[in-house]
């Protein structure tokens, strides 16, 4: 059985605004960090590294892993200020600490080991 057969219970995919408020109490309360992928399912760099973003969650059970589709929850984009895609945020303590704008994978590696 392939270790990524299916994801970790630490790789969300944010539904609505209230489960997002949800998630982020839940991580303050447990004092982890919450790495999000603000994505589109037409966004094609957003595509190439989505296994990466996933791969890393099973790498780091500390850190939760939210996946935020722009067009399903527009609430949340909005008010974290999202322009681009893919974007990644850092949230520790409910507040954004870290963002990443764009594909890197490296740039993702390492902004993931800061928060280990």
């Amino acid at each position: 059985m392939s270790a990524h057969a299916t994801a970790p219970a630490n790789f969300i995919v944010i539904a609505s605004k209230a489960d997002w408020d949800a998630r982020l109490e839940t991580a303050k309360a447990e004092g982890k960090a919450c790495v999000v992928d603000f994505f589109a399912q037409w966004c094609g760099p957003c595509k190439m590294i989505a296994p990466l973003f996933e791969a890393l969650s099973h790498e780091n059970p500390s850190i939760y892993f939210l996946k935020v589709d722009v067009d399903d929850v527009t609430a949340v984009a909005e008010t974290c200020g999202v322009s681009a895609m893919p974007t990644f945020m850092v949230f520790k303590d409910g507040v954004k600490v870290d963002e990443l704008v764009g594909a890197a994978q490296d740039k993702l590696k390492l902004l993931v080991a800061k928060y280990k």
